[in-house]
């Protein structure tokens, strides 16, 4: 008999059937014991009518009660019966006339995941990772962010992009400075690659248009809510562009491709975290970095003239100022001083203090960074002798705009953060499966 999932019962209603799941709740009365379980789908109420008491004689009914009085939450069932229509039951329905089979005996967990809400502190969460991603509440935020994931995917899919799959280890460090990973790769040094940022450019000399969804590093010596060592990077790279705008528009597009596909594909998870998905303006506002710190400055009584980047405050201030003025929980800060973005980013040459790179701040915390990238060796070659560098590490690298590049430009968005930040969690190891942080290497 093919196995039936707990959403499917409904439609099964006067046919026997075989559900498999884990023990979710107990409920053991005198003549008769409730169970629910639970698999991927949701709840079923099995009714097994084995009494509580039975005469000194052996019997199978008796043999059956004590195994379901030994049975512990979270272990393994497999049941077959008779699928009944009960409005009281999960669902409207129910599986009377049960008989019942132990795949697994579970060890009781730590918390209780038939309760609404975990109360569980999140370090006893994440060292119990294993049974407290079978809570509801934790799966519904990965149910969601796998499908942002997939409306990342699909929306540049259809904008023409070609998925790629990069290195993960590199052979040099040119992006992050020291802030990163060493191994021994067969007695050669060599890192855990911080981003995929010089093989997706490089691949818009072939593709034209490139993304991928991977693991990024950082060995970033921060113990914040909002930083971990290993993370998901969704990036995506594309060529023939005019300048940062192109790149904008494409990532508005595909934060409001995430959001859509999360309200499509995983409405349950979305009205069980209380979530209301944000709107995505046809035109996000914009504003550039001189004028953001000139707002700010004003509205506050302090002169940030000459600061090179946003403070996690100023950050605040323009989602307030976003929300306010257009309504809008998104916004682009664009044109940030060149001094403080990667050597590969474009300067603006109308403004040369400043860049084409921008972010996109999403309630009050940058999201999202991108760029214009430079795109000819030559500048490269300047702008490595300015920092001071030696050119060897990046040789491989520039040798790839020796030979003919677009114009081009890109941004990587954070999954975690994404997450973090739609859910209004306050620590971004609630919305990480096996966090990897200065002190955690396990589960």
């Amino acid at each position: 008999m093919q196995r039936t999932l707990a959403t499917q019962l409904p439609t099964r209603v006067g046919e026997k059937v075989r559900i498999a799941g884990w023990v979710h709740r107990r409920r053991l009365l005198k003549s008769v014991a409730f169970l629910i379980v639970r698999d991927a789908s949701g709840l079923a109420q099995v009714v097994v009518n084995a009494p509580a008491k039975l005469a000194s004689r052996p019997s199978s009914q008796s043999k059956r009660r004590a195994e379901i009085d030994a049975l512990t939450e979270e272990s393994v069932v497999e049941v077959t019966g008779t699928v009944i229509a009960n409005e009281t039951a999960p669902a409207g329905v129910e599986v009377v006339d049960a008989e019942l089979t132990v795949l697994s005996v579970a060890e009781p967990p730590p918390f209780d995941l038939y309760r609404p809400t975990l109360t569980a502190t999140l370090p006893t969460l994440l060292d119990h990772a294993d049974v407290s991603l079978r809570h509801p509440a934790r799966q519904a935020a990965f149910r969601m962010s796998a499908a942002a994931v997939h409306g990342f995917r699909s929306t540049l899919d259809g904008a023409g992009f070609v998925e790629v799959h990069t290195p993960k280890m590199v052979g040099s460090v040119t992006e992050g400075g020291a802030n990163v990973f060493a191994l021994d790769y067969f007695g050669r040094p060599a890192y855990l690659a911080q981003s995929p940022q010089f093989y997706k450019q490089t691949l818009v000399g072939v593709f034209e248009r490139v993304y991928e969804v991977g693991p990024a590093f950082r060995a970033e010596p921060h113990d914040t809510v909002r930083h971990i060592a290993e993370f998901t990077s969704l990036d995506a790279e594309m060529g023939f562009i005019r300048d940062q705008r192109d790149v904008m528009v494409v990532l508005r597009d595909v934060i409001a491709g995430m959001l859509a596909a999360v309200g499509e594909r995983e409405p349950a998870a979305v009205a069980a975290s209380g979530l209301e998905l944000p709107q995505v303006p046809g035109e996000i506002p914009i504003l550039h970095f001189a004028e953001a710190l000139e707002m700010i400055s004003s509205d506050i009584g302090e002169d940030l003239s000459g600061e090179p980047d946003l403070a996690p405050a100023h950050e605040r201030w323009l989602g307030e100022w976003a929300l306010r003025e257009h309504g809008s929980d998104f916004m682009y800060v664009e044109g940030y001083p060149t001094a403080k973005r990667a050597f590969y980013t474009h300067p603006d040459p109308d403004r040369p203090p400043y860049s084409r790179g921008f972010d996109l701040i999403f309630r009050g915390l940058e999201l999202v960074s991108g760029s214009q990238r430079l795109h000819r060796a030559e500048d490269y070659e300047r702008v490595i002798a300015e920092r001071g560098e030696s050119f060897g590490p990046y040789r491989t690298y520039v040798d790839a705009f020796r030979h003919g590049m677009p114009p081009h430009g890109g941004f990587a968005i954070g999954l975690e953060r994404f997450m973090m930040r739609l859910l209004g969690v306050s620590n971004v190891r609630e919305v990480t499966l096996f966090p990897r942080d200065l002190h955690r290497l396990s589960p």
